[in-house]
């Protein structure tokens, strides 16, 4: 039904959780109820605030570094991947370790692999200081150059102009890594393609329903933290989608009331690190400001799953516990083994 206000709510779907968010976030939480607490895990789990207060109320404990977690400790690496530089240092602590990589992370690493063997210089296209660039590159530094951006192509120096191929960090905005690798390209024409789209399905398809939403509103509002890659990515692409203004905010309480004047249509989507009750919240908050008419914007329906990583995934089925089911709506059954 309209509100007789004529405001309203374009909600995007698919938001939210992906795959690799919620697989890493119940292995730090099930790792918790079996082994008990603490639990340390190196970096944020995944880039939200909320998630990491939570999971640090139930005894999680975030490092820095290995050498920060006690002789023998378990830590688990987040889901933006690490470096083999990092499973070294670990193993020499005797760390007990739970690799909460993404599977979609990992597949990018085992390209920079083997690319590095066959000789290729690498440009990986992503955000210096990222851990999941600084975990791509750390698998072949002696072949990884950096990209920034489209601009920093003029920059890039390769060995032999024949043997380039660019590689992407999976967060980044689909449109900016196309225009980096465009101009990449005008200056090695051979630049080879990875063997398929790095940029994560989650990235993409939020960033596609952004786009569809966002000509119809004044507004949007894009719940996720500030080091969240792909939540900065969604404001950026719902301006250049045509918004008239869209902020980040990690909880609805950071909302300015003086962002909804004039405004009939607000849009609001969330990263893919961010857990549904904070979009809730901003609902709520809009709601109760007359914008209660609330209309999905679906663009794709996710059901992709990971199964949990192998070491808690054996030590659960040891203790005759099963795994745990991811809990995000609009799944379905289909199971992915990590790579």
């Amino acid at each position: 039904m309209t509100s007789p206000t004529g405001k309203r709510v374009l909600l995007a779907a698919p938001r939210g959780y992906c795959a690799g968010v919620d697989r890493a976030v119940i292995a730090v939480e099930k790792a918790l109820e079996h082994y008990g607490a603490p639990v340390y895990v190196r970096k944020e789990i995944v880039h939200n605030k909320y998630v990491v207060e939570s999971l640090s109320d139930k005894g999680a404990v975030f490092v820095n570094e290995t050498d920060e977690v006690p002789e023998g400790a378990r830590v688990v690496f987040s889901a933006h991947g690490v470096s083999p530089a990092v499973h070294e240092a670990a193993a020499e602590r005797n760390l007990q370790t739970i690799d909460a990589t993404c599977p979609l992370v990992t597949k990018v690493h085992k390209e920079a692999v083997r690319f590095a063997a066959d000789d290729y210089d690498i440009l990986l296209i992503g955000h210096e200081g990222h851990e999941e660039v600084e975990g791509t590159a750390g698998e072949a530094p002696d072949h990884v150059q950096i990209v920034n951006s489209p601009d920093d192509a003029v920059n890039v120096t390769v060995r032999d102009p024949e043997k380039v191929v660019w590689i992407s960090q999976t967060t980044l905005s689909v449109d900016e890594t196309m225009e980096t690798v465009d101009r990449l390209r005008e200056r090695f024409p051979t630049l080879q393609n990875p063997p398929s789209d790095d940029i994560c399905y989650a990235t993409q398809n939020r960033q596609v329903a952004v786009k569809k939403l966002a000509p119809e509103c004044e507004l949007v509002i894009v719940v996720g933290s500030a080091n969240s890659s792909n939540s900065v990515r969604l404001v950026e692409v719902a301006l250049n989608a045509g918004a008239d203004a869209s902020y980040r905010i990690d909880r609805a309480q950071e909302m300015d009331e003086s962002w909804l004047d004039g405004v009939t249509t607000v849009g609001v989507t969330s990263g893919a690190s961010v857990p549904e009750i904070l979009v809730n919240d901003v609902l709520a908050y809009l709601a109760e400001r007359g914008y209660g008419d609330v209309q999905e914007v679906r663009t794709a329906t996710e059901d992709l799953m990971f199964s949990l990583p192998k070491e808690l995934r054996a030590d659960l089925k040891a203790a005759g516990n099963a795994p745990a089911r991811p809990r995000r709506e609009n799944r379905t059954s289909l199971s992915v083994e990590p790579v």
